[in-house]
């Protein structure tokens, strides 16, 4: 069946790949951004598809569509980003989720929460359930984005419980892939981008924090999964489980790319966790979902997208 489907930061990494993906099922798609870290570039192969709409729009301002589904992905979500102003990032994740469930409530759509794993802050448990509250700074560098989305989260489900409005939260892990933003300062591209101009990898700390880096084309799935699962709601952990140390990673790119670039230390930043590995049992549970695609493959998908896209 062809629905009507609102993607809000439908031109950044994510939202575009998922707007690839609904249009490739078939569905009508209105992608909404206002290209702080999303670009055109990424959505322009579906400008002429009478299927699909590009809108230029802030989710901080109220807007109106006749739409079954709703994907709320509008939020910077790399720490360059979301710190370069704090005050609309936060903005953006209520405000933002206000008006998505909103609409949602009005036209009786169900409505998709793009969450994180941030939500569990620098974890005392690991690897993170769905059930661990988390332990997140509330006054920290970081907390515009994390409190930001714990935020979004308790309107969802406020929403969900005071209204009916029908729900789906997702809790992503560090994903990667084509599309990625350069200048995103996350851990994958920063090392790609190093290594392709034969520049220093600079690993902060001394490399042994772990984290589990998940494909972007696996953590699609796992949204299409979620929205179109009946009666769960989330919040549900879509990661990749294998975890690497930030040292492994980057002796992986240095290898992948063939570069002569030599690893550096610098000082870890305020409140970076040390460990972030997704449990994904419930995924595995209620949507059948665990990711297909290993590092290695993944990395060199995303190596030869920079390398086309890179002023090398």
């Amino acid at each position: 069946m062809s629905l009507r489907i609102l993607v809000t930061g439908g031109a950044g990494f994510l939202g575009s790949h998922l707007c690839d993906r609904l249009l490739r099922d078939g569905h009508e798609v209105i992608c909404l951004d206002n290209f702080f870290t999303g670009r055109k570039i990424n959505v322009q192969q579906h400008l002429g598809n009478p299927k699909f709409e590009l809108i230029r729009h802030d989710v901080v301002d109220p807007f109106k569509f006749e739409v079954d589904q709703i994907y709320n992905l509008a939020c910077p979500a790399s720490p360059v980003h979301f710190q370069y102003n704090p005050v609309k990032t936060i903005k953006t994740s209520v405000i933002g989720a206000h008006n998505c469930l909103g609409l949602a409530k009005r036209v009786k759509a169900r409505v998709f929460q793009a969450s994180t794993s941030e939500v569990y802050g620098d974890p005392t448990v690991h690897p993170q359930p769905e059930s661990y509250r988390g332990n997140v700074n509330p006054i920290g560098i970081r907390a515009c984005y994390d409190e930001g989305k714990r935020a979004a989260e308790t309107m969802f489900f406020d929403y969900h419980r005071q209204s009916g409005v029908d729900i789906r939260v997702v809790r992503i892990f560090n994903t990667y892939g084509p599309r990625m933003l350069a200048s995103d300062g996350r851990v994958v591209s920063n090392f790609i981008v190093q290594a392709l101009q034969g520049e220093d990898i600079t690993v902060y700390g001394d490399g042994q924090q772990t984290r589990s880096f998940c494909y972007v084309d696996d953590l699609i799935e796992g949204f299409v999964r979620l929205m179109n699962c009946e009666g769960f709601t989330g919040p549900v952990n879509v990661g990749n489980p294998g975890e690497f140390t930030i040292l492994e990673l980057a002796e992986n790119v240095i290898r992948l790319t063939g570069s002569k670039s030599k690893i550096v230390n610098r000082p870890l930043p305020q409140d970076d966790p040390l460990q972030r590995q997704p449990d994904i049992s419930l995924a595995q549970e209620k949507l059948g979902w665990e990711p297909t695609i290993p590092l290695e493959e993944g990395l060199k998908q995303t190596i030869g997208y920079f390398k086309q896209h890179l002023e090398l």
